[in-house]
Protein backbone atom coordinates (compact mmCIF):
# COMPACT_ATOMS: atom_id res chain seq x y z
CA UNK A 1 0.00 0.00 0.00
CA UNK A 2 1.65 3.46 -0.64
CA UNK A 3 2.84 5.87 2.10
CA UNK A 4 2.17 9.31 1.84
CA UNK A 5 5.14 11.68 0.15
CA UNK A 6 6.24 15.14 -0.43
CA UNK A 7 3.75 16.03 -3.58
CA UNK A 8 0.76 13.53 -2.50
CA UNK A 9 -2.12 15.47 -2.15
CA UNK A 10 -3.87 13.67 1.18
CA UNK A 11 -7.03 13.79 3.01
CA UNK A 12 -6.90 13.55 6.72
CA UNK A 13 -8.91 13.68 9.48
CA UNK A 14 -7.56 15.50 12.72
CA UNK A 15 -8.18 16.55 16.09
CA UNK A 16 -5.75 19.07 17.75
CA UNK A 17 -5.45 19.43 21.58
CA UNK A 18 -3.60 21.85 24.09
CA UNK A 19 -1.00 20.71 26.78
CA UNK A 20 -3.61 20.97 28.93
CA UNK A 21 -6.21 18.18 26.79
CA UNK A 22 -8.70 20.81 26.13
CA UNK A 23 -9.38 20.37 21.68
CA UNK A 24 -8.62 23.71 19.83
CA UNK A 25 -9.82 22.07 15.88
CA UNK A 26 -10.65 18.96 14.74
CA UNK A 27 -12.16 17.74 11.26
CA UNK A 28 -14.96 15.74 13.18
CA UNK A 29 -18.26 16.30 11.70
CA UNK A 30 -16.93 17.59 8.54
CA UNK A 31 -15.31 16.18 5.12
CA UNK A 32 -11.41 15.83 6.16
CA UNK A 33 -8.95 18.24 5.47
CA UNK A 34 -7.25 17.83 1.76
CA UNK A 35 -3.74 18.98 1.35
CA UNK A 36 -0.52 19.05 -0.77
CA UNK A 37 2.44 17.38 1.36
CA UNK A 38 5.03 20.27 0.99
CA UNK A 39 2.97 22.90 -0.37
CA UNK A 40 3.22 24.96 2.97
CA UNK A 41 -0.51 25.01 3.11
CA UNK A 42 -0.75 23.25 6.75
CA UNK A 43 1.86 23.83 9.46
CA UNK A 44 5.26 22.32 9.02
CA UNK A 45 5.14 19.48 11.39
CA UNK A 46 1.58 18.63 10.74
CA UNK A 47 2.71 17.93 7.06
CA UNK A 48 5.93 15.97 8.44
CA UNK A 49 3.44 13.47 10.78
CA UNK A 50 1.29 12.80 7.56
CA UNK A 51 4.07 11.27 5.94
CA UNK A 52 4.68 7.68 5.87
CA UNK A 53 1.31 7.22 6.99
CA UNK A 54 -0.88 4.45 5.12
CA UNK A 55 -4.89 4.92 4.33
CA UNK A 56 -6.34 4.07 7.63
CA UNK A 57 -3.07 4.30 9.69
CA UNK A 58 -2.93 7.44 12.19
CA UNK A 59 -0.68 8.80 14.27
CA UNK A 60 -0.52 11.09 17.20
CA UNK A 61 2.05 13.42 17.05
CA UNK A 62 3.44 16.42 19.40
CA UNK A 63 4.76 19.43 17.12
CA UNK A 64 6.58 21.81 19.32
CA UNK A 65 5.58 25.77 18.87
CA UNK A 66 8.49 26.54 16.29
CA UNK A 67 7.36 24.08 14.10
CA UNK A 68 3.15 24.87 14.45
CA UNK A 69 2.59 28.67 14.71
CA UNK A 70 6.19 29.77 15.76
CA UNK A 71 6.83 31.52 18.75
CA UNK A 72 5.50 34.74 20.35
CA UNK A 73 6.82 37.75 19.72
CA UNK A 74 6.62 40.81 21.60
CA UNK A 75 7.23 42.93 18.25
CA UNK A 76 3.80 41.93 16.97
CA UNK A 77 2.15 43.65 20.06
CA UNK A 78 1.79 47.28 19.10
CA UNK A 79 0.05 50.68 21.61
CA UNK A 80 -2.35 52.19 18.78
CA UNK A 81 -3.82 55.95 20.11
CA UNK A 82 -7.31 56.08 19.81
CA UNK A 83 -7.05 59.20 18.21
CA UNK A 84 -5.46 56.90 15.38
CA UNK A 85 -8.93 54.66 14.90
CA UNK A 86 -12.17 54.99 13.48
CA UNK A 87 -13.96 57.86 15.52
CA UNK A 88 -16.86 55.20 15.30
CA UNK A 89 -15.19 51.80 16.10
CA UNK A 90 -15.80 50.48 19.27
CA UNK A 91 -13.53 47.44 20.41
CA UNK A 92 -13.48 45.31 23.16
CA UNK A 93 -10.94 43.03 24.72
CA UNK A 94 -10.57 40.00 22.78
CA UNK A 95 -12.47 41.40 19.74
CA UNK A 96 -10.10 40.79 16.22
CA UNK A 97 -9.71 43.24 13.89
CA UNK A 98 -8.79 43.43 10.36
CA UNK A 99 -6.02 46.47 9.36
CA UNK A 100 -3.70 47.24 6.52
CA UNK A 101 -0.08 46.99 6.75
CA UNK A 102 2.38 49.28 5.16
CA UNK A 103 3.11 46.88 2.56
CA UNK A 104 -0.45 46.81 1.39
CA UNK A 105 -1.66 43.34 2.86
CA UNK A 106 -4.13 42.73 5.65
CA UNK A 107 -3.05 41.15 9.05
CA UNK A 108 -5.59 40.14 11.30
CA UNK A 109 -4.82 41.15 15.44
CA UNK A 110 -6.61 40.63 18.49
CA UNK A 111 -7.22 43.62 21.05
CA UNK A 112 -5.63 42.63 24.16
CA UNK A 113 -6.19 45.54 26.45
CA UNK A 114 -8.07 48.97 26.19
CA UNK A 115 -7.05 52.11 27.72
CA UNK A 116 -8.90 56.02 27.66
CA UNK A 117 -5.79 56.75 25.21
CA UNK A 118 -4.65 53.82 23.46
CA UNK A 119 -5.81 50.15 22.42
CA UNK A 120 -2.96 47.42 22.12
CA UNK A 121 -3.21 44.65 19.48
CA UNK A 122 -1.44 41.56 19.30
CA UNK A 123 -0.49 39.97 15.67
CA UNK A 124 0.84 37.04 16.71
CA UNK A 125 -1.46 33.75 15.92
CA UNK A 126 -3.79 33.04 18.85
CA UNK A 127 -1.77 29.83 19.27
CA UNK A 128 1.73 30.96 18.89
CA UNK A 129 4.17 29.61 21.72
CA UNK A 130 2.46 26.58 22.27
CA UNK A 131 3.06 23.24 21.48
CA UNK A 132 0.02 21.33 19.70
CA UNK A 133 -0.62 17.44 19.77
CA UNK A 134 -2.71 16.05 17.01
CA UNK A 135 -4.81 12.67 16.13
CA UNK A 136 -4.59 12.01 12.47
CA UNK A 137 -5.80 9.79 10.18
CA UNK A 138 -4.59 9.29 6.89
CA UNK A 139 -7.97 9.00 5.00
CA UNK A 140 -6.86 8.86 1.27
CA UNK A 141 -3.46 9.85 -1.05
CA UNK A 142 -5.42 11.44 -3.41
Amino acid sequence: MPEAKQGDTVKVHYTGKLDDGSIFDTSAEREPLEFTVGAGTVIPGFEQAVIGLQPGESRETTIDATNAYGQRSSDLVTEVKREQLPQDLEVSVGQQLQVSMANGQTAVVMVTDITDTSIIIDANHPLAGQDLTFSIELVEIV
